[in-house]
């Protein structure tokens, strides 16, 4: 009697309570075989990808790390709510795990959805360290599927990450495959006129960057699942069923842009997060973000999954088929993507043509090109918040009041009005833009921000720094928050590469004009040449990463520590945690 009454005791203490989960992972060096080369990298319990981990929203989880690496290692749960001394970034949430020790991360499944987890720990993600996360929710789904599968990306490099990251210091275009040539010259002369092309090559050499800055790090190979493209990935379906394929990007550098020939895609989850239903040919996927798709092949045959890089110089492929074995057609990589001057600023009206006196050493205007031998005096102390030339919040297809994309107007709203970067479907039909998602159901009170936060990011591709606001993280403040208010972070993109920023721990609400419909995310892109506005519901205390999520951006300087200040007692942030044996960012 006395042991029954304990138990029922408990339960009502704990109603929402459910028993941890208990996992164990090992930190391991793995061989990796991509089918064009095999080479060592770092996985978790073997191989990497690492293993599957699915979890049950409401449920308590125990995760036992066992590093069997020499070096510290980490493990980062990539868009999980939790609290911060188990977000597993060395030098701002814990010290890190020693070679041969344990360390158990445990806390509350406050979600569902798609995320992923990866090491924190020097180039270890790149490496190889990295798996994907799938959370059950607590009731039904507002979509139907038959069957589901992890579609994980990752490019993956015959170098090393420590070895990537000091021949970009040495030289920024060592990894540039894709540089213009005397073909493509003549053929712009043919389509634009001979002195139009001598003058835009002329400009582009004042500036000393090119058109092909589109990757920084090229020559890899894409991974779906740990299978290079020979290696053919292969999901089975059966006719006429739903197929969820939960699309996670794991790569260090690069964006792929995703198309299933022969199949509608609806986009029905983006981060995690539930949104309105949105019919695609193909999207764009960000490094790090996620996008849940719904298919439904209905004949019996294989189709292709096609992941091409944005830059259009590698891809990724995988196959759903009725059987094993069976193929489709692997399409052509489309034509290498191109720069514009939009995507040098994006200004309407500005004079790219005299912007050759640029200090970019100053300004941390980044390009991906050398920039030594610039007139840098003239625009010494430029003040970028006022000049009219330079307001990017007025920029011409970014109102965000009306963020809505008319059927005659072929633009999208977040890339800058004639970006080289713009999207457009292979088959002529609709590709994805920030635009169309709308949450399913809205997280929070839709209410007023109390105060504005402007994130410039910035950089030096000589140097190959990067940098917010021109300070790289070693040399920055942290960014003070207020438990319980609601800041609007305004994103301006003053450098040629896109940048997909990543706050830890909080919701990043995604502003696309939708009111309290904005999509929830974790992971925000942010274009050449764009101004990008997000609102986040400071509801987590501590101490959290806000990053580039370009690995040798991030490593580079493109980082900021967030303290948040304030908050419920037994949990409020011990605001000094400072690395300790060999812990590292």
């Amino acid at each position: 009697m006395k042991t029954r009454f304990l138990t029922g005791l408990l339960s009502l203490l704990m109603p929402a309570m459910v028993m941890a989960g208990e996992y164990d992972l090992t930190v391991d060096r793995v061989e990796i075989d991509t089918g064009d080369f095999v080479k060592e990298g770092i996985g978790y319990n073997g191989a990497s990808p690492g293993p599957v981990m699915r979890f049950k929203e409401g449920e308590t989880v125990r995760i036992n790390v066992t590093n069997n690496l020499d070096e510290m290692t980490s493990i980062h749960w990539h868009g999980l709510i939790l609290p911060f001394n188990q977000d597993g970034v060395p030098g701002i949430s814990f010290p890190g795990i020693k070679p041969g020790e344990t360390f158990t991360y445990e806390f509350p499944i406050q979600q569902a959805g798609t995320y992923w987890f990866h090491s924190h720990s020097g180039f270890q993600e790149p490496d190889g360290a990295y798996g994907a996360i799938v959370i059950e929710p607590e009731g039904r789904e507002p979509f139907r599927y038959d069957r589901e599968y992890v579609v994980q990306l990752t490019d993956k490099h015959p170098h090393s990450g420590d070895r990537i990251m000091r021949n970009l210091k040495m030289m920024p275009d060592y990894y540039n495959r894709e540089q213009q040539t005397v073909g493509e010259f003549f053929s712009d002369v043919s389509e634009n006129g001979l002195m139009n092309t001598v003058r835009d090559r002329m400009a582009w050499g004042d500036m000393r960057m090119m058109k092909a800055d589109v990757e920084d790090v090229q020559g890899f190979t894409g991974l779906i699942n740990g299978k290079g493209p020979d290696q053919n990935w292969t999901g089975l379906f059966e006719p006429g069923e739903r197929i969820r394929l939960r699309f996670i990007n794991s790569s260090a550098m690069t964006y792929f842009d995703i198309r299933i020939p022969g199949l509608d895609m609806t986009v029905v989850q983006a981060d995690g997060n539930n949104v309105q239903p949105v019919n695609v040919d193909e999207f764009r996927i960000g490094v790090a973000e996620t996008y849940d798709v719904i298919v439904r092949p209905k004949d019996e045959q294989a189709y292709t999954i096609f992941a091409e890089s944005m830059g259009r110089s590698g891809y990724a492929r995988a196959t759903l088929a009725p059987e094993e074995g069976m193929e489709a057609a692997v399409p052509q990589l489309r034509e290498a993507a191109r720069l514009t001057m939009a995507d040098m600023g994006g200004m309407p009206g500005m004079d790219h043509g005299s912007m050759a006196g640029m200090d970019h050493g100053n300004m941390d205007m980044d390009s991906s090109e050398d920039m030594s031998g610039m007139d840098h005096s003239s625009m010494e102390g430029m003040d970028h918040s006022n000049m009219d030339s330079m307001d990017h919040s007025n920029m011409e297809g970014m109102d965000h009041g009306s963020m809505t994309m008319g059927k005659e107007d072929k633009s999208d709203p977040f890339y800058a009005k004639g970006s080289g970067l713009m999207p457009k479907a292979a088959n002529g039909g609709k590709f994805l833009s920030y635009a169309d998602l709308k949450a399913q159901d809205p997280l929070y009170e839709d209410r007023e921000p109390t105060r504005e936060i402007e994130l410039r990011l910035t950089g030096n591709m000589e140097r190959y720094t990067w940098s917010i606001n021109g300070v790289k993280y070693e040399d920055a403040d942290p960014i003070r928050l207020k438990y319980g208010e609601r800041v609007r972070f305004k994103f301006v993109n003053e450098t040629m590469m896109t940048h997909p920023m990543h706050l830890h721990g909080m919701w990043s609400i995604l502003d696309v004009g939708a009111g309290q419909w904005n999509p929830i995310k974790h992971t925000i892109n942010v274009n050449p040449g764009t101004t990008v506005y997000m609102e986040t519901e400071v509801d987590e205390p501590g101490q959290w990463a806000f990053h580039c999520h370009l690995s040798y951006h991030a490593a580079a300087g493109m980082f900021r520590k967030v303290i948040v200040e304030g908050g419920p007692e037994s949990t409020q942030a011990k605001t000094d945690v400072i690395a300790k044996d060999g812990g590292e960012v």
